[in-house]
């Protein structure tokens, strides 16, 4: 470890200055481990194991908790390629900073550019619950108008500021696991009264379909992104190279194991899934079903509370990142790179990111959350893949334990990332891949054929530097 934090001390090639160029500013080493992972299960989300609930079940033929397991192994060996990474290079940018410090600017720039799928999508996906479940809840409200009413109100709260906000998410973190131990608590006492169930059957059964149970485990994995977000903070972390990797593993650990639980006695408590009168809302079914009208109406409140909580700090993320791009002319810094005099926010890039969300009105939930795990997946691979240049390659580390620990462990993490990435749709490769190749052309006209460097994310110490609210969703 101590070898891992001495070699940390450079800077990634992707971020190194010349000698005549100030060099970026660093940010406050603040946070410690408890902070790191409660700001990746807030990231997370502890009740969306119910936002793709329905679509995984019935793509698994009812064996929700055992895809949880396959995605939970492979997240496992990802999170420790991101730990190993995080702690020799402790900066911000996460897949992006680990891919261009490995394979250089142009990959870096192509693996930012399948997450950016991720930020787009993940507030889309939020405003698209949120006008599920109301629409459930009062059906004469037609659902766009709860979709619309919902991308408005966080465009004006982004654009004004949202800093209390940011720390309502946490106390709403609280109420979620609140709600989570009522939920399982009220489930057990009803399958004191229902007829005899088989424990065993949500993992296993003889007609399992292992095809569907690995798409529906593919899907799973925008459940995971916390892991993402906290390898985000490298600079603000005390200590990071023995911080961070623990960090990243216990969010994975505990998100996996809560997700795998409630998921279990979700299928224990309503093992009909056949009976779903809505894909997209079963959880709510499933809710109704063991706690009555009262528990529903509770479920329903947090949810789709937490939901916009999620969607404003998302749509500031990605509109920060946008706004980061345009600055440094990775995108036309006139259209992306404005801010607000007023407000100090980037307003251009806000309104954008609200007009993309309009897309909720007419995406599925099934599509969404595939484009989500499309755009992971390939992060998640590049970061196992440079695990094994940095340090195997690029430091030269030998012997029997640098081989396991950043030769093995990494290449599996890859095969695993791979085997699921291969099983999400066929719509879904549509898409990313139509994605990825205007990234590429994109890039092909921004170095004028590949023959100039493409341009690197940096810092600046003036008015328009993302700062700590960045991180967590709050715009100043």
């Amino acid at each position: 470890m101590n070898q891992i934090a001495a070699e940390g001390t450079a800077l990634p090639s992707s971020r190194t200055s010349s000698s005549n160029t100030t060099p970026p500013r660093r940010m406050a080493r603040v946070l410690g481990l408890p902070s790191l992972v409660l700001f990746g299960l807030a990231y997370m989300v502890p009740l969306t194991v119910f936002t793709t609930y329905g679509l995984v079940t019935q793509t698994t033929g009812g064996h929700l908790p055992a895809a949880y397991v396959v995605t939970l192994i492979t997240m496992v060996f990802t999170a420790y390629s991101y730990g190993r990474m995080a702690a020799s290079l402790p900066y911000a940018g996460s897949a992006y900073a680990y891919a261009s410090s490995a394979f250089g600017g142009k990959v870096g720039f192509m693996v930012g550019w399948a997450l950016l799928l991720d930020y787009l999508f993940v507030p889309m996906i939020c405003y698209l619950v949120i006008g599920i479940y109301m629409a459930q809840y009062f059906p004469d409200v037609p659902m766009w108008m709860w979709i619309c009413g919902s991308i408005f109100a966080a465009l004006v709260l982004n654009v004004l500021g949202i800093k209390v906000l940011a720390k309502v998410n946490f106390a709403l973190i609280g109420v979620q696991f609140l709600f989570i131990v009522v939920f399982i608590a009220v489930s057990v006492v009803s399958l004191s009264s229902s007829p005899p169930v088989s424990f065993s059957a949500p993992f296993y059964s003889p007609d399992m379909n292992y095809q569907g149970l690995l798409s529906g485990a593919a899907t799973l994995c925008l459940s995971f992104l916390g892991f993402d977000a906290v390898s985000t903070l490298s600079e603000e972390t005390r200590n990071p190279t023995r911080n961070l990797p623990r960090a990243i593993m216990l969010c994975t650990l505990f998100s996996g194991f809560l997700f795998i639980t409630v998921a279990y006695v979700s299928h224990l408590a309503f093992p009909d899934w056949r009976t779903f009168e809505n894909v997209d809302s079963a959880s709510f079914q499933v809710i109704q079903h063991v706690g009555g009208q009262l528990l529903s109406a509770f479920f329903t409140a947090i949810y789709v509370a937490g939901s916009f909580a999620c969607a404003i700090t998302s749509q500031a993320s990605v509109a920060r990142i946008l706004f980061a791009m345009g600055r440094n002319g990775v995108l036309p810094k006139r259209i992306f790179g404005l801010t607000s005099k007023r407000f100090g926010t980037p307003i251009s890039t806000t309104v954008l990111v609200s007009l993309l969300s309009l897309i909720a009105l007419v995406i599925s939930l099934d599509l969404a959350s595939t484009m989500i795990s499309f755009g992971a997946l390939t992060a998640f691979s590049f970061v196992n893949l440079a695990v094994i240049k940095h340090f195997l390659w690029d430091k030269g580390l030998r012997g029997p334990q640098a081989s396991v620990r950043y030769g093995v462990v990494p290449l599996v993490g890859l095969f695993l990332t791979l085997w699921l990435w291969t099983n999400l749709s066929h719509a879904t490769f549509e898409v990313g891949m139509v994605w990825l190749g205007g990234g590429l052309l994109y890039l092909f006209c921004l170095t004028k054929g590949f023959r100039k460097p493409t341009p690197q994310l940096h810092q600046h110490d003036d008015e328009n530097t993302i700062n700590d609210d960045t991180l967590t969703g709050a715009v100043n």
